[in-house]
């Protein structure tokens, strides 16, 4: 059986194929061991931002990236991170299978 940090890395590794390069080059290296001293403040500063989306230029897509990248250090956050991400990409697959039979009438 998969530990959750291998579990959440697996399923992240597969929404990170489907980014663009300058914005998955930058990902990876955060997610990278190594980078553990950066991804943690860079982390809680996306969640501070996200709470403050209501301002020019900081969104409420600063939240959950900030969750991801603590999910990397903090085992709690993992089960939960990976359910929703889960939860997302299922999701967005109804929703593009529905696009396509509209599309296809």
């Amino acid at each position: 059986m998969l530990k959750d940090i291998d579990r959440l890395n697996r399923r992240l590794d597969r929404f990170e194929r489907r980014l663009p390069r300058w914005v998955r080059l930058p990902l990876r290296w955060l997610r990278a061991p190594s980078s553990r001293w950066v991804r943690i403040p860079v982390g809680v500063l996306l969640i501070v931002a996200g709470l403050f989306s209501f301002l020019p230029l900081l969104g409420l897509w600063m939240l959950p990236l900030g969750l991801v990248l603590l999910a990397q250090d903090l085992p709690f956050l993992r089960r939960p991170t990976r359910w929703a991400l889960s939860q997302l990409e299922r999701r967005w697959l109804r929703w593009r299978r529905r696009r396509r039979k509209e599309a296809g009438r």
